[in-house]
């Protein structure tokens, strides 16, 4: 890869990636939030209806169950962390978190009780699961929320003893063999609690984080102005660069409170043609509007934002950290009805010494869509889109949204789903949008904020809304630990209502760092089935079947805008069910073979990698696709083979559905089986650096290795295969970026 100095600051591009922190270090190291995540993949899985729709507000589907109190929810081969969990209340209570294949159990504190839940509830064992990195429906108003890295080198395993409501979702990283991470990763004991320096940080949400003027080069600025109506207002301009904003603060008398929400904040990074962030003041800051219907000191008690009223003022602050390497420039936008006179503003800054590819520029991108297409997802994010489009790395930080402006909170059934790097497969899907922002049944209607999420503002029905303003229902959802990495690019997406029925208007705002460079290159990719494709990448393999066509879908939301496709307690299509309307994702078809034993090909990749991720599109009806992977140097007439390690898909699109009826919080647990239509699958392997690196091509070999487990006990053993349709090769490499041409460069 060509690496160009810069002769803006004298700086050169890094040919090595940035130190990537892990476990706990995520936390200490929060002032690294802009730092690429190179060789990171990250995952959120859940309980979500696997046919598009909204069974049970997506609660209580299994992958399989192992025994009736054991039914799996999650089920990872290779080391990693899972850096949250998020559940309904108890519900599912005991969880086992099998580490490692050590089966640890975690309660709640209402799981002797369920029926008569404990006020003030806690995860056990409380010293391993303190407060603040875990939240319990006491507080958040609806769900048991823990963000304690659990660590695993071999396995992990998540599974509910009950499957009542047994709603979840979570979200873990795997890395590549190789990568420069802060500390090694470590199977969690299940002894040792979290430090108190992290519980520290976690305390000080709320308050100033930021460092402080005077320390390590740290400069301040601030200022006074009255905003005009209308017009653009530039309140702060540097070339002081290359630097990180530290702090983003502004204060306006609380009676102009209303009139500075319909503010508007941008903020453009070395003079790019578009602004980075471009949102209403408001919903930056991550409240639908200021208004403070209780009084309360904080709307938004965040760690990287918040909102405080004291008795004069509100003050607005932001300690995400914002690199710039040439100039910043921050402007303000009239509400467009009132002037508002004594806005006062306040920045910090510190230089920035590390190379310029360690990092990305910050951006809060805005939409408002205040007509939703029935049937397809709101798009909050689409970087293909954004600022010029092309290729961008970094990753994903972060919403703020107002799901409805006239207090209609039915729409947060609707699941998110968020696509990364060319994926077809969302790598995250949740349960609901209220999940998203940390509550559960809808918060009760009541108001929450929590150091990474919350619903600041809003009434619980239009009815108990005292003005219109109170009517306006917003939430936010900050990602640290658990943040999201893309390579070249990121499409974030919401479901608005429960299957993309919603007619209320959203306002959204997403968080992201970003460079206009890839750091992840698709440099090959072998199509199985087709003969030239076959020949060329010296596809061979001792049994498999021959090419077979398949006609479905990917998981992108409901098939069809009225009724959807539902199946039979036998897991067979019952089609006369099926509601006549308008087909939103029609099925296509790809070929592809499966095989029982063995496959190889080989892969062009680029010499100056640091990991490779290989892409497979699969059949998903084959369950629990287990695999050894094996690479070898291409040109070696005899492969000397180097196991890259275990490649695993657990589940298939058959589930098993368990929700005891009738509010039995104790009921029998259930297996009844549904299969959905969507058998098409993309999934992801990172293979280690040290088998790539240096390299131009890769033989890789692929040997299956069954999972035998039934979906349930008693239940015969399905077909079980490797199915193999399309193996893409993506290169991780550092972005190549200069600031020489930044701007010039499109967007």
């Amino acid at each position: 890869m060509l690496l160009v100095a810069s002769a803006t600051t004298g700086q050169e591009p890094s040919e090595e990636p940035p130190v990537i922190p892990v476990g706990l270090d995520a936390y200490r190291m929060w002032d690294r939030w802009p730092y690429q995540r190179i060789g990171v993949r990250a995952y959120m899985r859940s309980t979500y209806d696997r046919r598009g729709g909204n069974e049970s507000a997506d609660a209580s589907h299994f992958l399989y169950q192992l025994a009736d109190d054991y039914n799996v929810t999650l089920d990872v081969a290779g080391s990693g962390v899972l850096y949250f969990a998020r559940y309904n209340h108890w519900h599912g209570s005991p969880w086992h978190y099998e580490v490692d294949e050590l089966d640890h159990i975690v309660r709640e504190t209402s799981t002797a009780d369920p029926l008569n839940p404990t006020p003030g509830s806690v995860f056990l064992p409380q010293h391993l699961f303190p407060n603040p990195l875990t939240w319990t429906w006491s507080h958040t108003k609806g769900a048991d929320l823990m963000w304690v890295p659990i660590g695993f080198e071999k396995s992990f395993r998540m599974a509910y003893s009950r499957t009542f409501y047994g709603t979840g979702y979570y979200i873990y990283h795997q890395f590549v063999d190789g990568a420069r991470l802060s500390q090694p990763i470590t199977r969690w004991d299940g002894k040792t609690p979290p430090k108190d320096d992290v519980l520290d940080l976690l305390r000080r949400a709320g308050t100033d984080i930021a460092p402080q003027p005077g320390r390590a080069g740290v400069r301040e600025e601030s200022g006074r102005i009255d905003l005009p109506a209308t017009g653009s207002h530039e309140v702060w301009r540097s070339t002081r660069a290359p630097s990180m904003l530290r702090a983003l603060e502004f204060s306006v008398p609380r009676e102009q409170a209303l009139a500075f929400s319909r503010a508007r904040l941008r903020v453009t990074w070395d003079d790019r043609s578009d602004a980075s962030i471009d949102a209403p003041i408001s919903l930056f800051y991550g409240a639908g509007v200021l208004y403070n219907r209780d009084n309360r000191e904080h709307l938004v008690k965040g760690l990287p934002m918040v909102i405080r009223y004291d008795t004069d003022q509100v003050h607005l602050s932001c300690y995400f950290p914002m690199p710039f390497f040439r100039s910043a420039r921050i402007e303000l936008s009239g509400p467009g009805r009132t002037a508002i006179p004594n806005v006062t503003w306040r920045v910090r800054y510190a230089p920035y010494t590390d190379p310029p590819n360690h990092v990305g520029y910050f951006h809060a991108t805005s939409r408002d869509h205040p007509t939703p297409e029935a049937g397809k997802d709101l798009v909050l994010l689409d970087t293909r889109q954004t600022e010029g489009g092309g290729d961008w790395s970094g990753h994903f930080v972060g919403t703020s949204f107002i799901f409805s402006h006239d207090a209609a909170l039915s729409t947060l059934e609707g699941d998110p789903r968020f696509f990364f790097d060319d994926s077809q497969t969302p790598q995250a899907y949740g349960t609901g949008t209220e999940e998203w922002g940390g509550g559960g049944d809808y918060w009760g209607g009541l108001n929450m904020t929590l150091p990474l999420a919350g619903h600041p503002v809003g009434a619980k029905d239009a009815k108990a809304a005292v003005s219109a303003e109170d009517k306006i229902n917003s939430a936010y959802q900050f990602l640290l630990a658990d943040l999201m990495p893309f390579g070249k690019n990121a499409v974030i997406r919401l479901e608005h209502g429960a299957v993309n029925d919603s007619n209320e208007h959203y306002e959204t705002v997403t968080y992201w760092y970003g460079l206009p460079a890839p750091s992840l290159v698709k440099t090959d990719e072998l199509t199985v089935g087709d003969e030239t494709s076959e020949r060329l990448h010296r596809y061979w393999s001792p049994d498999a079947s021959k090419p077979y066509e398949i006609v479905s879908r990917y998981e992108w939301g409901p098939d069809t805008l009225e009724g959807r496709l539902r199946a039979s307690r036998s897991g067979e299509p019952r089609r006369s069910e099926a509601k006549a309307g308008r087909e939103i994702y029609p099925p296509h078809a790809d070929r592809g073979r499966i095989t029982k034993t063995a496959s190889e090909f080989t892969l062009t990749i680029d010499p100056n990698n640091v990991g490779v991720m290989l892409r497979r599109k699969l059949d998903y009806a084959f369950p629990n696709q287990r695999a050894e992977v094996y690479v070898s140097e291409a040109t070696n007439k005899t492969p000397e083979w180097a196991l890259a390690g275990t490649w695993y898909l657990a589940g298939s699109n058959t589930c098993v559905f368990s929700n005891p009826g009738d509010g039995n919080e104790l009921g029998a647990t259930q297996h009844v089986v549904q299969t959905s239509n969507r058998r098409f699958r993309d999934d992801e392997f990172l293979i280690p650096q040290r088998l790539t690196r240096g390299r131009s091509a890769i033989r890789v070999r692929v040997r299956f290795t069954p999972v035998r487990i039934p979906l349930y006990p008693g239940r015969p053993l399905p077909e079980l295969a490797w199915s193999e349709m399309r193996y893409t090769a993506y290169s991780f490499v550092m972005p190549s970026f200069t600031f020489a041409d930044v701007s010039r460069r499109r967007g």
